[in-house]
Formats: C-alpha cells, structure tokens, sequence
C-alpha cells in the first residue's frame, strides 16, 4: 500500500500528471514548448545574464524586441505601454541575518502594461514580476529563464486571445534580482506605476521545475484565497510561509508586500531539481516537462481572477480603507494542496474552531465512551489511559528518529564519507526508514505491560482492547496537541496533524463495527480501519515525500560547517527528517496493526535490512554529474594600490560537509595543479581566512574551512593596467559641531566583468551618503570596533564618489572587495582540471585597505 502511494507522491511531485503543450497549441493556450523556446535563448544563444557582462544587456534587448512584436500584432482595443527603465538607488536592509546597505546604479528593467482603451492611469492594476539576470557562473535556465520566459508567454497569449483585461497588466521584467533585489527595489520606488498595483505575482526558482510551489503570500489572506479558487493545478501550502524565514534566501516578494510595497501578492517557486540551482548545469535539458505548463495554466487563471476580484485596490484606496478601517484583512490563512488536486484553504477565525476541535474531542470521547455505562470516575480513568497512551506514541515517535540518527552516524564513524545519498535519493529512505519503522515498533515489543487506570472496573472489552484503544486515542490526542500548539504559536501550517487528527476519528469507528463482525484479531477488521486513514495516509505520504526531496537537494548547498561535528550534521538531518517522516506516515493505523507487526523477526528483519542497505550506500559514490558537489574557487589578487600586488592566490571552499581533502583524493588531477602531495593535512595547509572572502559578503558566512595555495602575480599585471582604488575626492570639511566629513572617490579600475564590490568600513562612523544618510545596524565582531558594510553594484563610465562623517578623533578604515567575472588563462586552466561531479563557482576577487 505505501508503495503503490510512494509511486502516486513521485508521479504528482514530478508533474507527470500534466502534458505540455507544444508549439502547434491553439493562439489562446498557453504553450510550454514555445516557453522554452524563450529559455533556450536566454539561457544559451546569450552568453551570460550577470551583471557586468554585455549578455545582460543582450537579454534586456531580447525581451523588449519580443514585447515590441506583440504591440506591433496587438488588436486596436487595448493599449500596451513599453518602457525600458535604467534605476538607480540606495538603501539598508538584514540579509542573511546581517545588517548591510546596498547602492546601485544602472539597472535595467523592461515593463510592459496592457490596459483596455477606457482605462484610467489610477486604475488599479496586476503585477506579474519575474528577473532576467542570472548568478555569477550559471545559464539560469530555470533561475530565471523560466520566469522571464512563462511571463512573455502570458504576455502574448493576452494579444494574441483578444483578451482585454478589466484591470490593467503590467509585466515586469526586472534586471536585478541576484544582487539581492535591486531591479524590484528600483521599480517599486521610481516607477511611475507603483502606485497603481492592486496585487502582484512574483515567480522564482530554486530547482528546475516540478512543484510551482506558493511558498508566500499575502498581505493578508486575499492572494491566498483568489489563488485556491482559480488555480488549476493548486500546489503550495501555508507551512511553507513558517519556515521561508529560516531559509538562506530571499525573493523579489520582500520589496513588493513587506519591506517597500505593501501590496497583496503572492510568492510562486520552483522547488524541485535543486541539484541545478544556481550551477553551470543549469539548462534547458535539465528542465521538468510539465511545470512550466502547469505554472502557465495557473497564471492566466490567476490574472484573470485578480482583475476581476472587486478587492482590488490601488495604494491610495487601500491605504484610505486600512485607516478608515474598512479592511483589515490582516490575518495569514491556512491552505494546503491536495496533490496539486484542490486547495483546503481556511481562514484564521476557522482555523480557531478546526485545530482546537480535535483537543476537545480528545478530551471528551473518554466520557462518551464511558459515562452513560460505568459513570465519571471510569471516564476519568479512561481519559489518564489516553494520557498514557499519548506518551506512549510520544516514546515511539522519539525512537523513530533516534535511531536512524544513531545508525547515520555510526556508518559515518565506519566509512569514509558522509552524504553517500545526495545523488540517489532512495538511498537515504533504505537506510532510514526500516530503522525508523523498527523504532516506531520499539516501545510495542519492550514495553509490553501497558498500565491501565481502567482496569479496577469490571468492562466488556478485554484488557488488549482497552490497551489497543488506549494507544489510538493517545496518538490522536498526540495529532490534537501538535494541531493545537501550532495555531496558538500563531503559525500557518498544523494543517498535517490536522488531516491526521480528522480522519482518525471515522477509521476507529470503522474499526469498532468491524470488530463486532469479525473479531479483535482479524485482519478484516484491521483492513477496516486502515481504508478510510488512504486518503490521509496519501496526503502524508506526499507532504513528507516532497519535504525530504527539497531537504536531500539543498543539503549540497548548506554550506560547510566547522569539523568535525560538521561532518555528521547532513545525515543527521535527512536521518531526522524521514524518522519524522516514518512517524507522520505510519503512525495513525500503527496502534491497530502493531500487534501484527510487533515481533522480534520483523524487528530483526527491519534491522538487518537497514545494516544491508547502510553497508551498500556506502558504496556509492555522493555526487554525479546530475548532483554535482559545489565548490567556490576564488582567485584571490591583493593590491596596494591602483598598481602594485601585495599578495595573489588561489582560495579554495565547498558548499557541504565533504571537505577539501576529500575533493583532493578524488580529484587528483586538482591536487597536482595546486601542488598538493599525499602528505596533505588540513591543520599544516594554509587557511584562507573570512576576510579573504569579504567581496562575496555575507555568503562568505556559508564557509567553515577554507585553503589557499600560491598564484603566480605576473598574468595578472598583463592583463590588468591598474586595479580598484579609493582616494580622496577633495579636502575634508569640518563643521562647527566639530564633524569631520571626508570626500571619496572609488575607482573600478581596468577590469573587465564587475559583478559586484563590498566596502567594509570601520571607524567612528556617524553619517554617510548612502541610503539616504542612514547607517545600517553596525556588525560587531568580539575585540573590533564596529563596521558598516555597503555593497555596490552597476557599470557606468564615471566612478562612484560618495562621503563618509565622523564626529570623534580616530582614523577612518575601508577594506574593498570587487567580484570580477573574467577569468584569467591559469585560472581557466585550473578549473578545467576538476572532474565533472564537481560545479565550479570560480572569480576573481580583488581586495585592498585604506585608512583615512
């Protein structure tokens, strides 16, 4: 049974359910095929979608000559507005956990609006926001090719349908989002048409397809209920929104609905195929068929649904009735797919009576079942049976992940390599799930005297049903509790123990029935109570299924944590998360079917499977072209100042808990171009400290242990005339107050492909021209004086100039980091030397100190 459900979860997961289109589907169809055909372009005739590179500028060009064939083809009912828009601007913001500020300039974003002839300027419109740039390194077929290329899709099937939208479209296509949202930032607080939206849309990527998953939305729970109504494929769910915060990641969703914008909206991502996720071997092949077909269906119903919602409002309107009171649609709701079936979607003031329902029900079904016959002293005994039996299932649960925690970390301990699943996923559910299963049977087989309060009463049932019911009740009491804690902590999700809870209570009475036909010991009856539990069963098996793919995926890009307990925290957490897993899955029929499955030989069998299956994982290999292992190669160029080289290197880390030895004995071609020998040692090899990784900020805080070996300086003195620098732009003045401001100007230099630069500056700081004169939180490190960090992105002909205030006697410390793309012959050389299970994120990166 769970494996006829495992095969429905992956069918569902991997969009087999949907057919793509091809480029023969009807003009008022969305197409898939002719989506990729936009991909295809954008991720590989154009060479580079990076700030710095002319392929982002390609792009721009691409999209805005596509948006000019459709005006040109559009129907004389509607308008359509084409504007390129070069942004500029300044401002604060906590990234990562980390308080920075971010300038820039010379971004571009390409918008198109559509609007019918009678409509008004005021009139409040729909966003639809996706990014054309793509990281450092990557073709960004998926981040965000798919994106940019699903939105011209939309766009075109809009003019092409004869569609007139009620309420004006704007399609956003954003330049900017990898440099943490600038291209967003610039449209929400420049463009002339930001005042107008009403709601907005913004796609991402983190995989390459799959789940079109809703991981945010609101403000408010409007987005959320318009999207269960309308989508076609409905996948996301309002647990995703609980942990998004902790996820080392952001979206253009931020400037829109909370840190800028304030506009309802809704945040739709690609989950699956992370293994790509902002790697070289992000292509068009890569792709998913049918998510991008999926994501389009979706989308047409979603704006089609938006513009005609009487909720619709523009900022000036939505401001006066928030202030007047009219709406305060404040409240997050709770929603959950039902394998991309329907949504159940449910409002908070529900969500009140539904997750405090089960822990009532819990606490009087011992006196339905006992008052009328045996009185209250026995229904009170009953209810510290159920007590009991939550415990119970409690141990269980715990057990469940214990030991296949104890079992991932005693194969690390045995073998020589950790992650061996990372590229075989189904390994990790053979290693894990039979332990866990064993784990859940644990506390049946061992604790075998169950104490009952009921037992001084003389009932009907014997003592192995009321054990039996004990043990039912104490797990759904155990579901009740969970629901019951995660609406009161003010989360959305819960929603899981919920389903549990419900159907919990129609299978025991299934069961009862079933019992006085054909016996507490038939397998009839047990048949009985599992068959009304498939549809929640299934549900489970999806939600956690799809969890533990997500999770097995990022592992790789986690980053790497400090050894040696870094070493064991992967398997830890896959071995965690799929013990819970095993837990929520199995865990409502085990109290009836345990007594089935609680001996020692299916104990020892679950056991012995798992030693075979931890004995074979080991000998697989954990990462493969399709999984690739991260690493970040850095080509480390200290200068003094515009031109001379104080220092140069190769600085070298990995993005997960195989550390760098490991890379060198499987990678020996790499060890010989860096010169290590077999006598390497990590403690004696010469670290390369977080400084060295200042211009990638705050990413660098993703590395643990980093090495850096010798780099030859004459290559770079030929291919560079002079470097970044920073010199005084005029003299310093000084106020009556006694502040002393300095005037700067910053110098990029003769390099080639900037992506970005990071000023680290340290010293009695009082004011700057940055962001409107406002200093961010200061970082504080142990033993320093505070530091500000201001990251600067954007090509232009003349240098950046700006001033810095101090209003106290001390020196004034600027540590610069620029990100340059172009990659030199020797570094070249030294990437090609790594195998292909191994995805190089490679730059240079120039650095230099100033004191003034």
């Amino acid at each position: 049974m769970y494996g006829l459900m495992s095969m429905v979860a992956y069918y569902v997961l991997h969009m087999k359910f949907v057919t793509p289109l091809g480029f023969d589907a009807p003009l008022d169809r969305f197409s898939e095929a002719r989506a990729v055909e936009h991909i295809r372009v954008l991720a590989h005739e154009i060479d580079g979608r990076q700030e710095g590179r002319q392929g982002l500028h390609d792009a721009a060009k691409y999209i805005k000559t596509q948006l000019e064939m459709l005006k040109d083809r559009a129907r004389s009912n509607v308008r359509i507005e084409i504007e390129e828009n070069v942004v500029n601007g300044s401002f604060n913001m906590m990234f990562l956990g980390h308080s920075l500020s971010l300038g820039y300039r010379n971004h571009t974003n390409i918008v198109m609006r559509v609007s019918s002839l009678d409509s008004k300027d005021t009139d409040p419109s729909i966003l639809l926001n996706g990014h054309f740039d793509s990281p450092p390194g990557s073709p960004g077929a998926s981040d965000c090719g798919s994106c940019v290329a699903s939105i011209l899709e939309i766009a075109r099937l809009t003019i092409d349908s004869g569609w007139v939208p009620p309420k004006p479209l704007i399609f956003l296509f954003n330049g900017a989002e990898e440099l943490f949202m600038l291209g967003s930032h610039g449209f929400i607080t420049t463009n002339k048409w930001r005042d107008t939206i009403g709601a907005f849309i913004n796609l991402e990527a983190s995989g390459s397809g799959g789940l079109d998953l809703v991981c945010q939305s609101g403000p408010g729970s409007w987005p959320s209920q318009v999207y269960a109504q309308s989508a076609v494929y409905p996948m996301g769910n309002s647990a995703a929104q609980d942990i998004f915060a902790f996820v080392p990641g952001d979206t253009d969703y931020r400037m829109f609905a909370t840190d800028f914008g304030n506009i309802p909206g809704l945040d739709i991502i690609f989950v699956h195929g992370g293994y790509s996720y902002h790697t070289s071997i992000d292509s068009v092949e890569r792709l998913l068929p049918g998510g991008i077909q999926a994501r389009g269906d979706n989308l047409l119903n979603l704006i089609k649904a938006f513009t005609n919602s009487s909720k619709l409002e523009n900022a000036h309107d939505r401001a006066l009735n928030t202030r007047s009171g009219v709406r305060s649609d404040d409240e997050q709701p709770m929603f959950f797919d039902y394998l991309s079936w329907f949504l159940v979607y449910y409002s908070r003031r529900q969500g009140m009576v539904f997750h405090y329902l089960p822990i009532a029900i819990f606490i009087l079904i011992p006196f339905y079942l006992r008052f009328s016959n045996y009185g209250l002293l026995c229904s009170f005994a009953a209810l510290f049976d159920f007590i009991k039996g939550i415990l119970f299932h409690v141990i269980g649960v715990i057990v469940a992940v214990i030991l296949p925690i104890f079992f991932s970390i005693l194969r690390l301990l045995l073998s020589g390599q950790s992650m061996n699943w990372f590229a075989h996923p189904y390994l990790a559910y053979m290693m894990f799930v039979p332990c866990s299963l064993a784990g859940m049977l644990i506390p049946r087989i061992f604790l075998k005297f169950f104490p009952l309060s009921q037992a001084r009463y003389h009932l009907k049932l014997s003592r192995e049903e009321l054990t039996e019911e004990a043990r039912y009740w104490g797990a759904f009491g155990l579901y009740a509790l969970i629901t019951m804690a995660y609406f009161y902590a003010g989360l959305s999700g819960g929603f899981l123990s919920l389903s549990l809870a419900a159907f919990m209570v129609p299978s025991w009475v299934f069961y009862r029935l079933s019992v006085k036909y054909y016996g507490h010991e038939s397998l009839r009856s047990a048949a009985l109570c599992v068959i009304p539990s498939i549809p929640c069963l299934l549900h489970s098996v999806y939600f956690t299924g799809f969890l533990v793919q997500f999770l097995t995926e990022k592992m790789g890009m986690m980053g790497s944590l400090p050894l040696p307990h870094g070493y064991f925290i992967p398997d830890v957490i896959v071995a965690a998360i799929i013990g819970a897993a095993t837990g929520v899955c199995v865990g409502p029929i085990l109290p009836v079917i345990g007594h089935w499955l609680a001996r020692s030989s299916i104990l020892k069998f679950l056991l012995h499977t798992t030693a075979i299956s931890l004995a074979i994982t080991s000998q697989f290999f954990p990462y493969s072209i399709d999984a690739p292992k991260r690493v970040i190669l850095q080509h480390t160029v200290v200068t003094a100042d515009a031109g001379h080289i104080n220092d140069t290197s190769y600085d070298l880390s990995v993005l997960d808990s195989n550390a760098l030895p490991f890379l060198f004995k499987h990678a020996p071609e790499v060890a010989k171009e860096l010169h290590v020998d077999s006598d390497f040692s990590f403690e004696t090899a010469t670290q390369s400290y977080r400084e060295s990784w200042m211009a990638i900020y705050p990413l660098s805080f993703l590395f643990s242990r980093s090495l850096k070996f010798p780099a030859n300086r004459d290559e770079i003195l030929r291919n560079y005339n002079h470097f970044p620098h920073i010199s005084t732009s005029k003299q310093d003045t000084i106020s009556v107050d006694g502040s002393r401001r300095v005037h700067l100007e910053f110098t990029l230099g003769s390099l080639k492909e900037v992506w970005v630069t990071v000023l680290n500056i340290t010293g009695p700081i009082s004011g700057w021209s940055f962001a409107n004169s406002t200093l961010p939180a200061p970082e504080i490190v142990e033993g320093a004086p505070p530091s500000y960090i201001c990251r600067l992105s954007g090509v232009a002909t003349e240098n950046w100039t700006f001033w810095l205030e101090t209003n106290s006697t001390g020196d004034i410390r600027i540590e610069v980091g620029v990100v340059e793309q172009y990659l030199m012959e020797s570094m070249k050389k030294l990437k090609g030397s790594f195998p292909e299970w191994v995805d190089i994120i490679a730059f240079s990166s120039f650095l230099s100190t100033y004191i003034f």
